[in-house]
């Protein structure tokens, strides 16, 4: 009975000093994770967290290949989907659907989560938002939306264009797995302004890359208070009911509304894919010009300080015979664009061991663009 007293004790001691210390969201972590036998975010996770919907209103299906279907994937590109927990794997090649394939129980219909392909989303919400001059210049700092960042350090020099290109000089430490550093507060912490806004400027904005998700969380609070609506309604107004996506989608946000901007959109594999289709054609929907092309060419076009693997929300791989440029998302998440094959590979799963040796890029990234075109040329 005694050791029972000091357990609840000990526990109740732990607690407190969790809350006081800042690390409360630890328990509603636990809670998403651990007691449903997972050890750390996982793609099905959308229910477990608040949302703001993402409507469509006139489905448009995809339009079929003659070949739809028809080509079997050969064993060595099976194994490598199979090796990393592939939820869908679906080709488009001009402006067709030529290839879909789901595993694990996953479907045409199954929502995952985006994770980091939302940050691409975020900036074209910027795109947006500077074309219909919402917000006047890329060039705006942060202190225009958010006054108090004048109070720190270098707070005063960061531009959108900084945290678009991720040199946002953020001291922000992207783990994945430390559940005390910043992405697990910003992840199950229930304010989204607590786990950003309290971060300092490490450096400079605009002298080095770095990739942080608060840099892209900050970018969303900024744009949010431009358009002074959820981004998910935005997101649905510009970009989800002009694609004609089949689907409404999802935004996780924290308790008090805002979208997780760095993360955590949900949808389908083949709504993902009109997100890569809208960049191959350079941001037109048949005859409407949905997102202004200059903006997309800047998207896509490697920053020196990031050494030409990144642009603005997007990773870009110009080392590869095959020239192609992503989406990227934690455990294997992919919209790629491959210009040269009018193609579109689109890629969900779980894999949470997926090796990033291709100079900070995944290397199967590279390896599916490789076979995909060389199977579909």
């Amino acid at each position: 009975m005694r050791i029972l007293k000091y357990m609840i004790g000990g526990a109740v001691v732990g607690a407190t000093a969790a809350y006081f210390l800042g690390y409360d969201y630890l328990f509603r972590g636990i809670s998403k994770t651990y007691l449903k036998g997972k050890s750390s975010a996982y793609i099905d996770d959308g229910n477990l967290f608040p949302s703001n919907p993402i409507a469509t209103e006139e489905p448009i299906l995809w339009e079929e290949d003659p070949g739809y279907n028809k080509t079997t994937l050969p064993k060595h590109l099976v194994e490598n989907l199979n090796h990393s927990k592939t939820a869908a794997f679906v080709v488009i090649k001009n402006g067709k659907i030529l290839h879909e394939q789901y595993w694990e129980g996953y479907s045409q219909l199954s929502q995952t989560n985006s994770f980091s392909m939302a940050k691409a989303v975020t900036v074209m919400l910027l795109g947006k938002a500077l074309e219909e001059k919402i917000i006047t210049s890329i060039d705006n700092q942060l202190t225009d939306f958010y006054p108090e960042f004048k109070e720190k350090h270098f707070g005063n020099q960061v531009t959108l264009k900084n945290l678009a290109q991720m040199e946002a000089g953020l001291d922000w430490d992207e783990n994945y797995n430390n559940p005390f550093l910043p992405n697990a507060k910003a992840y199950y912490g229930k304010s989204l302004v607590k786990a950003v806004f309290t971060r300092k400027f490490k450096e400079e904005p605009g002298t080095k890359f770095e990739y942080q998700s608060g840099a892209t969380q900050l970018l969303g609070f900024a744009i949010k208070k431009a358009l002074n609506k959820p981004l998910a309604t935005y997101l649905s107004e510009k970009f989800w009911i002009p694609l004609g996506m089949e689907q409404n989608a999802k935004w996780t946000t924290d308790d008090y509304g805002m979208e997780k901007t760095y993360c955590c959109i949900h949808s389908n594999a083949r709504d993902f894919s009109k997100l890569g289709q809208l960049f191959l054609d350079n941001g037109k929907v048949g005859d409407q010009q949905i997102l202004n092309s200059d903006f997309i060419e800047k998207m896509r076009t490697p920053t020196e300080k990031s050494e030409n693997i990144y642009g603005m929300g997007l990773w870009i791989n110009h080392d590869n015979p095959i020239k192609h440029y992503y989406f990227l998302g934690l455990q294997g998440q992919y919209i790629i664009m491959v210009p040269e094959h009018n193609m579109v590979i689109v890629k969900t799963g779980s894999y949470a061991n997926n090796p990033k040796n291709d100079r900070g890029r995944p290397d199967q990234v590279k390896f599916l663009v490789n076979e995909t075109v060389t199977l579909f040329q």
